[in-house]
């Protein structure tokens, strides 16, 4: 599995997936194969398949050990859960060894402190319950389960279900027995889960999306959330998702993480890169590019490491 290390932060990638995803022209509207000829690294096999024209998609969890606390960042999309309807056919009644993968580095279920959700679809928030009997019951029964307030509000009683209907069924299964029993807790942009690791408002890809970014004197990560999906979108990053909300507050957003992560020498931590799943971004005449972290050389102040 993948481990960074920033300052006291310790990062580890725990997987439920990693798979051939999406058509590129039909998960980024408007890419051209010709990007692949600009910039071989997007061509690798580690990114993309081109037998079958898929870009590989990961679906994982990052988990964070930070002054004693562990923290689960997204929960992925969780087994036995119905999603029956053709778009999230990828989903439905998965078997996967998720929490196998969290005992393989030394975490139970009751181990986990907090679980931080960016957002909630459906490839994020599903193990935040599982089949107990015949119910959905909170995973992790010692966690608080973190939620953005306004990002809560936009699928319980704001236009989330309107615009996305297939996610209405991830909401009952996998968020609201966590609200019922009481182990939610909301927040807003700017709130500071630990010292140094804060939330921040990333609307687009959903209007209230939020990332996660921690800042230490040896260096800083951001937890990208879906800004970003693949690392197509360094190299053009107006291209959005087919899944974005708000097609120019995406754009703005995903501008905006790029040059946060150039001007911090911040390690990028997206939700569905390939191997090997992070990296840094650096600024390429009047672009970006992209560093994966296994071959990156960081200026000192950075620490990173795959193991």
């Amino acid at each position: 599995m993948t481990t960074f290390t920033i300052g006291k932060a310790s990062i580890t990638r725990i997987e439920e997936v990693l798979e051939k995803g999406f058509k590129p022209s039909w998960l980024l509207p408007g890419f051209h194969p010709s990007l692949f000829e600009h910039y071989p690294l997007l061509a690798q096999t580690n990114f993309y398949d081109a037998q079958d024209d898929r870009v590989m998609s990961s679906i994982h969890s990052w988990l964070l050990r930070i002054d004693g606390k562990i923290i689960l960042v997204d929960t992925c999309s969780g087994n036995g859960k119905t999603r029956a309807l053709p778009l999230f056919q990828r989903f439905h009644m998965l078997d996967l060894p998720f929490v196998e993968n969290l005992a393989k580095v030394g975490v139970a279920l009751e181990d986990v402190d907090i679980v931080f959700c960016t957002h909630l679809h459906v490839d994020h928030v599903g193990w935040n319950t599982r089949m107990q009997g015949d119910a959905w019951v909170p995973t992790f029964p010692n966690a608080r389960y973190i939620f953005g307030r306004e990002e809560y509000e936009h699928w319980t009683s704001g236009k989330g279900p309107e615009i996305f209907p297939e996610n209405i069924q991830v909401i009952a299964d996998s968020i609201t027995p966590v609200a019922d029993a009481g182990m939610m807790e909301l927040v807003s942009d700017g709130h500071e889960i630990l010292p140094g690791l804060r939330v921040e408002a990333a609307p687009g890809h959903t209007e209230t999306q939020l990332i996660l970014k921690y800042e230490a004197p040896e260096g800083a990560f951001v937890i990208s959330a879906d800004c970003i999906h693949q690392p197509i979108q360094i190299y053009a990053p107006e291209l959005n998702s087919c899944f974005c909300e708000n097609q120019e507050a995406a754009r703005q957003t995903r501008r905006k993480l790029l040059e946060y992560c150039c001007d911090n020498n911040a390690l990028l931590l997206p939700m569905h890169f390939g191997p090997p799943h992070g990296g840094y971004v650096l600024r390429d005449k009047d672009g970006f590019r992209f560093e994966p972290a296994a071959i990156a050389t960081p200026p000192a102040i950075r620490s990173a490491r795959t193991g």
